[in-house]
């Protein structure tokens, strides 16, 4: 009954601005398509916040700004407004007897809240000491016909965050202060990548066959070519081959598109950054991680230690090594070594840690699925995870010493995989061997059983890739530790959602 009673009130005020803005109209107003300011709130409040009340008076410092109303007062024949402009706030003082009796009844007293105004007056300090503006005259910019969450209490329900962030933007500042910050996270990851030398490039987001990562793509279709596409899953096999022509230290920030589910960590359409250097291994590729993580910490932080939930997290050097096996023994007190030797072993083990080892055929598998499932979450400090089994690293060089694991490691932070990075295989004959064994592996999956591996990447890497890493980082989870948000769906603008 209350959910019917609220919605009847909204439409009852949405009707009421409507009835509003027609007699607007017929008095001339038309939605004017420009307003150009002269300062800002912010610069006013920054120049002006610690002038005297007497200094401001003698100054009669005169100002043109404009924003969003957020809070309205009237007070016997003076109207008090609040106006918000990229998440800064200024009282607006208006006395009647400065205007016209009917402007002021007109256009004034009518004003509502989320309506967008310019003012012109001068900068002054009540007598509470409050920084205010004067209002000499004001412009009516656009009229709001649907009221805003309330000031005070602000947008609480994240679903309607989620759906009109509009609103979100609007009614909280530490929203807003989140992307900014976002934005100020990825230029300063530019200007690291740049300071090392690094060239931007960008590679296509449609690809004739889904390529350079094991998940499930976006299916679309070109019209002109007549031919099903897909959306990239990730751009590693375009990048690889700059490096083929002779780039040799690249880096692309941009999409990436997975057809897979939803959660706190997870979101359809995600921001990446990939990173190639010819001429490295996998370690030159953790050192340039743990500096750049060091980099991004410093510079918003001020100090090699953050506040993440209820954890600290340490980024000074060296930053933690661990190997998969190392990380399963020291997070899983009933697992041993002798565990993870054998393939009936380590089948034995994971039934009893209540894991469906149907999909996993070899013993690389089972202990990455004991990995991923039992281990990943409790690695909470900042820690590199090295020597992946070679049967789950299709890309990645095999290890020297040791065939049945791969120069590859991943990075976590608070129970998050941040990073994904390998000494690039380039033995081309080895390549078509690893796409057609992982080819046959998806035809256990729900990924697809039509795909074909890249053939024209195998022709490329026969014209020769020089000793190669690459490094893919996270860009959204990497955020969401920098701005301890504990859900992928705070630091992306507008996440995927379920249609309602």
């Amino acid at each position: 009954m209350s959910k019917i009673i609220l919605n009847i009130e909204k439409k009852n005020e949405i009707n009421i601005r409507k009835n509003k803005l027609l007699k607007l109209r017929k008095l001339g107003f038309n939605f004017p398509n420009t307003f150009h300011y002269t300062d800002t709130i912010k610069e006013i409040l920054n120049i002006y916040k610690h002038y005297t009340k007497d200094k401001l008076h003698q100054l009669c410092y005169i100002v043109k700004i404009s924003g969003r109303i957020i809070k309205k007062r009237i007070l016997g024949k003076a109207t008090f407004l609040v106006i918000k402009n990229n998440n800064y706030e200024i009282q607006i003082y208006i006395k009647s007897n400065l205007f016209k009796e009917k402007y002021y009844y007109t256009y004034i007293i009518e004003l509502d809240l989320g309506d967008i105004i310019g003012v012109k007056g001068n900068i002054f300090k009540t007598n509470t000491l409050e920084l205010s503006i004067y209002c000499q005259k004001i412009y009516l910019l656009t009229k709001s016909l649907r009221s805003l969450p309330d000031k005070y209490k602000g947008l609480k329900n994240k679903e309607i965050k989620y759906r009109k962030r509009y609103l979100d933007l609007i009614s909280n500042n530490d929203s807003i202060k989140i992307f900014k910050k976002r934005s100020m996270i990825v230029s300063n990851i530019r200007s690291f990548m740049k300071k090392k030398d690094f060239l931007e490039v960008e590679t296509p987001m449609m690809h004739p066959i889904p390529g350079g990562a094991n998940a499930k793509p976006f299916t679309t279709y070109h019209n002109s070519l007549s031919e099903t596409m897909y959306l990239r899953v990730a751009p590693e096999l375009y990048l690889k081959r700059l490096i083929i022509g002779g780039f040799n230290k690249i880096f692309e920030i941009n999409r990436n598109f997975r057809n897979e589910g939803l959660s706190t960590q997870h979101n359809p359409e995600f921001t990446m950054m990939e990173i190639y250097q010819a001429y490295s291994n996998h370690e030159d590729m953790m050192s340039l991680l743990e500096d750049l993580c060091i980099f991004l910490v410093k510079k918003n932080f001020n100090s090699n230690t953050i506040k993440y939930d209820k954890y600290q997290l340490n980024f000074k050097k060296p930053i933690k090594k661990m190997t998969m096996i190392e990380s399963i023994l020291k997070f899983n007190k009933n697992v041993q070594s002798s565990d993870l030797n054998t393939i009936e072993n380590a089948k034995k083990i994971a039934k009893k840690l209540n894991l469906d080892t149907k999909l996993s055929t070899s013993l690389g598998e089972i202990i990455y699925l004991i990995f991923e499932k039992k281990t990943e979450k409790k690695i909470i400090s900042p820690t590199f995870i090295t020597d992946y089994p070679i049967e789950i690293s299709h890309l990645a060089k095999t290890n020297e010493k040791n065939k049945k694991i791969t120069e590859r490691f991943e990075f976590f932070i608070a129970g998050y995989e941040i990073a994904n990075g390998f000494s690039e295989l380039n033995d081309p004959e080895e390549q078509k061997k690893r796409f057609k064994l992982q080819l046959a592996q998806k035809k256990h999956t729900n990924i697809s059983k039509n795909f074909y591996y890249d053939k024209d990447y195998i022709t490329a890497l026969e014209h020769g890739l020089p000793p190669t890493s690459g490094l893919g980082i996270g860009i959204d989870r990497l955020i969401m530790i920098l701005t301890n948000q504990k859900s992928i769906k705070d630091v992306i603008l507008f996440p995927m959602l379920k249609k309602i």
